[in-house]
């Protein structure tokens, strides 16, 4: 077991196969999407008690979308996507491919095979 310094709760150690992970919807604002009729599922895996630490899985269907990014570690497991960062880098998101976006990040995802991600967010 490890501990959470941010809530100095114990978390337990665990282990999940990312593909076979069952999601949730999680829709997206009107406003969000750009073109196409992408889908966002996603399914928290552990949270700190403060709620400032998440750890998941994620997944969007092919279309384009803008958001505002918090701090953030990901890998993606299946998918292609590209993702603009207003006045930053064009990252190309394929499997294997590890990121990090920042907070308050403005971001434009093109998705182009339907993307699933592994997650941690610093609140």
């Amino acid at each position: 077991m490890t501990t959470d310094h941010a809530s100095a709760t114990t978390v337990p150690s665990f282990a999940v196969h990312i593909p076979d992970v069952a999601l949730e919807p999680e829709p997206l604002e009107a406003e969000q999407i750009v073109s196409g009729e992408p889908e966002v599922t996603g399914k928290v895996l552990w949270e700190s008690a403060d709620g400032r630490q998440l750890r998941g899985i994620w997944q969007i269907t092919p279309g384009v979308v803008t958001d505002t990014e918090a701090n953030e570690l990901f890998v993606v497991v299946s998918g292609r996507a590209t993702v603009e960062v207003e006045g930053g880098d064009t990252l190309e998101l394929a499997p294997g491919v590890a990121a990090v976006l920042r907070e308050g990040d403005r971001t434009t995802w093109t998705v182009h095979e339907t993307l699933r991600k592994a997650y941690h967010i610093s609140l």
